[in-house]
């Protein structure tokens, strides 16, 4: 006893070195562990780079959509800022004098002959630029009258003005320095204020200068907006009202992504423990069924068994010698011994399988 102790304790001092094959089955599973660390980091990595690249690829759809929608308040919003159109008056000259008629001109306000120029709501300054000649007749004109009318579709006339002005101002002075040009710019303001009717919108004017006498050059008609309250700071600072605009845009809609993700995993939180609530009720109400019958079929495969006992018992009573006699008559066991219902069950789930409908009498089947 004592030297097999010894024998004993010599061995576990001493352990056998490994063999070859576990060196090499030790080498190969720590590569393989390695293998798998990599393959896990690179998973890893190309996750994070295809989620960074959808963020940025959202942030930047998000940026663009941001700024359509301010591009799209914008040009909705904000009316022209200003318009000219020239004018060329026409005269009769039907008569003995050289002009029978006041000069008259016809002016569109209409963009491309479609789009209106002037907005309903938005005060206008209206006014015209008349180039006149410092000429002998212009310096002894006086004072002339300008009319203009406004008019809808149909020619209704719905708005009109009339200013005078003074054609007499003497350039000689400017004139023998060569500051100026032999000419003058009169600015007539016709409207300080104009504002859009909904109901007949402006389409065109007619501007009636209301001497025979006067001579011009050219004339242009000018449309001025007068912004007040957010159109004036869209105007007057256009890049910061288009930076606060982008990055209000943007927010808002970061926002609202944010709140529907929210929202979208509150519900999987919430109705996950519901749904795993049922599946388990559901999976014990399947089990119960499959013990019960599983239970079922022991009890007749024992009552089958007790019934053929007794004819085993009587065949072992009647001779041990004929072997070929009792060999015919075997004692069919319900629990070990397969047989055509295959009824299968796991002690995971309790799932039972059957092929077809077993009889009573014939019952045996294999539970594992």
């Amino acid at each position: 006893m004592a030297s097999y102790k010894m024998e004993s304790e010599v061995e576990d001092a001493d352990p056998r070195p490994p063999t070859a094959e576990e060196l090499v089955g030790q080498v190969g599973a720590l590569v393989q562990r390695v293998q798998d660390a990599g393959r896990q980091l690179l998973l890893r990595l190309w996750q994070g780079a295809l989620q960074l690249a959808l963020l940025m690829l959202l942030l930047t759809l998000l940026l663009w959509v941001a700024a359509f929608l301010y591009g799209s308040f914008y040009y909705s919003y904000m009316p022209t800022p200003s318009y000219s159109a020239p004018v060329h008056f026409f005269y009769s000259a039907e008569c003995d004098s050289a002009i029978c008629s006041f000069p008259r001109a016809n002016i569109s306000l209409l963009q491309d002959g479609q789009k209106q120029v002037m907005t309903y709501g938005q005060p206008y300054r209206i006014s015209l630029h008349l180039d006149m000649p410092e000429s002998p007749a212009n310096q002894n004109l006086g004072m002339f009258m300008v009319k203009m009318s406004c008019y809808s579709h149909g020619g209704k006339v719905i708005s009109t003005s009339a200013r005078s002005s003074v054609g007499t101002l003497l350039f000689s002075p400017l004139l023998l320095t060569g500051v100026t040009e032999q000419k003058q710019v009169v600015t007539i303001e016709l409207f300080s204020a104009y504002r859009e009717n909904a109901y007949l919108p402006t389409v065109g004017v007619v501007v009636e200068l209301q001497s025979q006498r006067v001579q011009i050059y050219s004339a242009v008609l000018l449309v001025h907006a007068h912004f007040t309250g957010i159109r004036y700071v869209l105007y007057q600072f256009p890049g910061l009202s288009a930076l606060l605009g982008v990055a209000s845009n943007f927010g808002f809609l970061s926002l609202l992504i944010l709140l529907s993700s929210a929202q979208f995993s509150w519900r999987r939180f919430v109705s996950a423990p519901v749904r795993d609530l049922s599946r388990l009720v559901t999976h014990q109400h399947d089990r119960s069924e499959d013990v019960a019958m599983v239970t079922d079929l022991r009890a007749n495969n024992g009552h089958t068994g007790d019934e053929n006992v007794p004819d085993a018992q009587s065949t072992d009573e009647q001779g041990t010698g004929s072997a070929g006699q009792g060999s015919e008559v075997e004692t069919t066991s319900s629990v070990s011994e397969e047989t055509p219902c295959d009824v299968h069950v796991e002690e995971t789930d309790a799932a039972v399988f059957c092929s077809s409908p077993p009889r009573p009498e014939e019952v045996n089947c294999t539970i594992s």
